[in-house]
Parts: C-alpha cells; sequence; structure tokens
C-alpha cells in the first residue's frame, strides 16, 4: 500500500474507495434487472435494454456538469451530492413498484445515473492522483477491485431476492441500498477529503483560461481523444455482456436464471474482481500498455468463440472476456487522464460520459439476439474488445516515444 499511496492520503484512499463499492453494487443490480422486468412486465429483450439506456443517459447528460461542479466546489461536495440522488433515485424504485410503471422505473434509474457519474467523476481521478503518477493504473485498479466486490454480491443478493419461488418486490432492495446511501452521504459531509490542486503556476493559468479554454485544449489533443473513443467502446463490450449475461446462460438450458445470477456474482464477476487485483500487480512490474494490448486479444478470441455457438467452449469464452476486461478501465482512464494536465476534473467528467457506449451495445446486443441468437449477438462486444486493442498498440507506440 504504501508504494501505490502516499503515507498522508492513506485515509482519504480508503474512504474514496468505499464508493467504488456502492457504485458497483448499484450497477451490476441492473444486470439483474433486465431479466425480471422481462418476465414480471412482459417485455421483450431489447425493451428491457432501455434499463441501460436510461441509466448510461444520466452519465452522458450530467457528466461534464459533475466535472463543473467538482472542479468549482471540490471533490467532499461532489461526492455528497452524487449520493443524494443516488438515494433519491433509489427511493423513487417505491412509486414505481406501487403503480407498476415501468416508465416511473426509468426515471428513477435515471436519476440515480446521474447520482452514480456524480461518484465516479469525482473519486476515479482523486484515487489515481493520491501517490506517484507512475503507480497510477495500479492505484486505480485497486481501488477499482471494490467496484468488483460490489459487483459480486448485487446479482446474488437482489437476484436471489427477485428470482425466489415467489417473485419479489423490487423496491424493497432499492429501499434498503437508497436507506444506506443517504447515510454514508451525511456521512461524508463530516469527513474532510484534502484537495489535490495543480501547481500554484498551473492552478493560476486553469483560472485564467477557464472551461471553455479546458475543453478546447483536452479535444486538441489526441490521446485523450483516443482515450474517450476506447473508454467508450470498452463500455460497449462490457456492459452488454453483463446486461444479457442471465439471457445467454438460459439461452440453451446451459442454466436456470436463479442459477445463473449466482454464477454472474461468483462466477463471472468474481473472476473479474480476482483479475482485476491481479492486474494491478501486474502493473506494478509491467508496463500498463502492455498488459492492456494481452488483455485486448485475449478478450477478443474470448468474444468470438461465443459467436461459435459451440457448447463449452463458447461457455468458457464469456469467462474468458471476464478475466481479461477487468483491468481494461482503470488502465484506459489512468492512462488517458496522465495526459490531461491541469484539467484533470473536466478530463475526468468527458470520460465518464463513455457508459453511455453501454446503452448503445446492450441496446445492439439486444436486438441482434432478438433476430439472431443470443451467441451471435457476441459479434457486439468483439467489436468494442477491437478497437480498445487500436487503442493498446497506439498507446504502447505512445509509450516508445517518450
Amino acid at each position: 500500500m504504501s508504494k501505490l499511496v502516499s503515507k498522508k492520503f492513506v485515509l482519504p484512499f480508503i474512504l474514496i474507495t468505499s464508493l467504488f463499492f456502492m457504485w458497483g453494487f448499484a450497477r451490476a443490480i441492473l444486470d439483474v434487472l433486465n431479466k425480471h422486468f422481462q418476465e414480471s412486465l412482459s417485455i421483450s429483450i431489447t425493451q428491457s435494454t432501455l434499463i441501460q439506456t436510461t441509466t448510461y443517459l444520466g452519465y452522458f447528460l450530467m457528466a461534464l456538469p459533475a466535472g463543473l461542479i467538482i472542479t468549482r466546489h471540490g471533490y467532499r461536495r461532489g461526492v455528497v451530492m452524487g449520493l443524494l440522488l443516488f438515494g433519491i433515485g433509489s427511493l423513487l424504485f417505491i412509486p414505481g413498484a406501487m403503480t407498476t410503471s415501468f416508465a416511473m422505473f426509468l426515471i428513477a434509474l435515471f436519476v440515480i445515473g446521474c447520482g452514480l457519474v456524480m461518484l465516479e467523476t469525482a473519486a476515479n481521478p482523486y484515487a489515481a492522483e493520491l501517490g506517484d503518477r507512475a503507480t497510477a493504473a495500479s492505484r486505480l485498479n485497486l481501488a477499482q477491485s471494490f467496484n468488483g466486490l460490489g459487483c459480486i454480491l448485487a446479482p446474488v443478493i437482489v437476484g436471489g431476492f427477485l428470482f425466489s419461488g415467489d417473485s419479489g418486490n423490487v423496491a424493497v432492495p432499492y429501499t434498503v441500498m437508497g436507506l444506506i446511501v443517504l447515510c454514508v452521504a451525511f456521512m461524508f459531509t463530516r469527513v474532510d477529503l484534502p484537495e489535490i490542486t495543480a501547481p500554484a503556476e498551473d492552478a493560476d493559468t486553469n483560472k485564467a483560461s477557464g472551461t471553455a479554454a479546458a475543453i478546447r485544449h483536452l479535444w486538441s489533443n489526441r490521446t485523450f481523444r483516443f482515450g474517450v473513443l476506447a473508454l467508450f467502446f470498452y463500455e460497449v463490450a462490457e456492459i452488454s455482456i453483463n446486461s444479457l449475461f442471465i439471457n445467454y446462460a438460459t439461452s440453451d438450458g446451459w442454466m436456470t436464471k436463479s442459477t445463473a445470477s449466482v454464477v454472474l456474482s461468483f462466477g463471472a464477476l468474481g473472476l473479474f474482481m480476482v483479475a482485476r487485483v491481479f492486474g494491478s500487480w501486474i502493473m506494478s512490474k509491467v508496463a500498463a500498455e502492455k498488459v492492456l494490448f494481452v488483455c485486448a486479444v485475449m478478450t477478443i478470441l474470448g468474444s468470438l468463440a461465443v459467436t461459435l455457438n459451440a457448447g463449452h467452449l463458447s461457455h468458457a469464452g464469456v469467462f474468458v472476456c471476464y478475466a481479461f476486461e477487468a483491468i481494461m478501465f482503470p488502465t484506459i482512464f489512468a492512462i488517458t487522464i496522465s495526459r490531461a494536465g491541469r484539467y484533470v476534473k473536466i478530463a475526468s467528467s468527458f470520460l465518464m460520459m463513455t457508459p453511455i457506449g453501454g446503452a448503445v451495445g446492450t441496446f445492439l446486443m439486444g436486438y441482434t439476439a432478438d433476430i439472431t441468437s443470443m451467441s451471435t449477438a457476441f459479434i457486439v462486444p468483439a467489436t468494442g474488445y477491437i478497437f480498445v486493442l487500436l487503442y493498446s498498440l497506439y498507446a504502447l507506440k505512445l509509450k516508445k516515444n517518450v
């Protein structure tokens, strides 16, 4: 820990890392809701992908305002505001369940998405900056490992509840989560998170140049533009597979839906978490760009294996994707943010727009599944991984030129 995090920042790092767990839990519940709403509301796979579309639309629309708010008011206030939106959105599931309104559920998920992007916009760059820049990717992967823990627990807890013999009320887990989140928001109003500031000369320049100049500077940077696109396509792949894992696992009789929710938690997402921890250790010894390249190649092979619909080979391909995609988000984020200079907070807000790619990917994968098969639909995440491969090659070239 001492090599990754400066001693004076250990407590802030622990507090911020707890948030990674919370939004991992919230995002993983979405993967259960798809199958639950298909059955309880009698909607198609394509219609159920509106769950991801609405949530990540909140990410897309709120990301830049989140960056501006955090730039002006600091990390702690950004975290508190994000937690409040997260908690309120969760409690909106109560009127949604009372009216059995899919539209009301979508409104609640939109509010949750707005809250989550506030948290992520603050926490990702904050965790990356709490130590030496050379270990930023490794440090962020460590923090993101707790995001993986939240992802593991959500499907098995919520899926076990919703897929029990009697159909569970979806408002119950969201009400509990909302109350916990609001309590955590209160706790963060009482803690002090030190601001990570730019050097004095950079801060003066940033203040004078303004937000418009910051945006122009970032988008004139080819590396930053490529990083944003790489994260977008990563989200196309990662979120679409998570969202429709239960559909895939049940499509050919491989698993029941209750078994699939447990396997998603402890098998797929458990593997994801372990791989992220292992990846954090590997990147303390091997350049992050090289690790990203190897992982991109393996995920492409894994997703293409699924499209073959070749029984156990295809089933194994899904788990290959989970194992090797684990380090992608924090690694791409850290590499890209390292090129943002003094505009880290605004840069983070643009990077946190990219989960909208998950909405696009889930819709395309769901539509492809409806007109062909769940196996064939894995061509969508394969396309996303191919773009990550291109980014890794670019990053390797960039590193050689430094």
